[in-house]
């Protein structure tokens, strides 16, 4: 019965000519620095592009918080259009996450002695691959750079964000010459510099952090925030020897994918304290 009233909800609705709401976005920003966007109805971020290169150039995810319910990016950026700060002020969210040259809020990059071998520039391409009301689906492409000597890499990027979801689904495809495979690196950069960690939750698979906001350069933020990168198939979870980051290891083949989530939260919305996030993360 449920069900039958459900689809001729839905059915009226078709009839009316009026679509279901969208509750996810996804999309090139050329008006601000070639940033591409995504959001669902409880999380939002973004990645860096060509126009921003320098400052930083950058592969990192940098994590934009809100409050849950509607979609409010292009808000965020028509309001930067007349104040540069727009979106680093609270209108129900905004961006207090420090990501500079790092994997941000989760990200990955091939881990070379010891090293992480960021791309030489930041994405250069993107495409939006299926647009739904509740999935969107995208792919950001990072062209050839020297990831180590003698050794070529590109990266293909797709991500898929689903509505009602804390995380996002990531494929990275490396493609490269020369070795026979790569260790790649996924997690997300630990502010300790900042003095914004409060606790973190290990285990082999996955990482979670809940943390105060790192940059709160433009206006103060009381909330807190979660990360967390979730790979199954990872071989190894290490601490660089800087302590710059929480990474999660596997090797891999060139053009063979590598696959994790990326989560986020803050306080201020429905997950409070930071047992509630590490068990999200866990049902991962």
């Amino acid at each position: 019965m449920k069900r039958f009233f459900l689809f001729f909800a839905f059915a009226a609705l078709m009839a009316t000519g009026c679509k279901p709401e969208a509750r996810v976005m996804a999309r090139a920003v050329p008006e601000r620095a070639d940033d591409f966007v995504f959001e669902n109805n409880l999380i939002a971020g973004r990645f860096y592009g060509e126009a921003l290169e320098g400052n930083p150039t950058s592969p990192g995810l940098d994590i934009w918080v809100k409050m849950p319910g509607k979609l409010v990016a292009d808000k965020w950026y028509k309001g930067a259009q007349k104040d540069p700060e727009y979106y680093h002020h609270n209108h129900g969210g905004k961006d207090c996450y420090k990501v500079a040259v790092s994997l941000g809020g989760g990200a990955s990059a091939p881990f070379i002695n010891g090293r992480l071998c960021y791309p030489s520039t930041n994405y250069r391409a993107s495409s939006v691959e299926y647009h739904g009301p509740d999935t969107v689906v995208f792919t950001l492409s990072y062209p050839q750079w020297e990831a180590d000597s003698a050794i070529l890499v590109s990266l293909e990027k797709k991500v898929t964000v689903a509505a009602d979801s804390y995380f996002i689904d990531v494929e990275d495809v490396y493609t490269f010459s020369g070795v026979p495979a790569l260790i790649i690196a996924a997690g997300y950069t630990r502010h300790q510099n900042l003095g914004t960690i409060e606790v973190e939750h290990n285990m082999t698979d996955r990482l979670a952090i809940w943390e105060a906001a790192s940059d709160q350069s433009v206006e103060k933020e009381d909330g807190k925030l979660g990360v967390a990168v979730v790979m199954p198939e990872a071989q190894m979870r290490i601490f660089p020897t800087d302590r710059s980051h929480s990474l999660l290891l596997k090797a891999a083949g060139s053009g063979e994918p590598v696959r994790y989530k990326v989560g986020s939260c803050w306080s201020k919305g429905d997950v409070k304290r930071a047992s509630d996030w590490f068990k999200i993360v866990d049902e991962q």
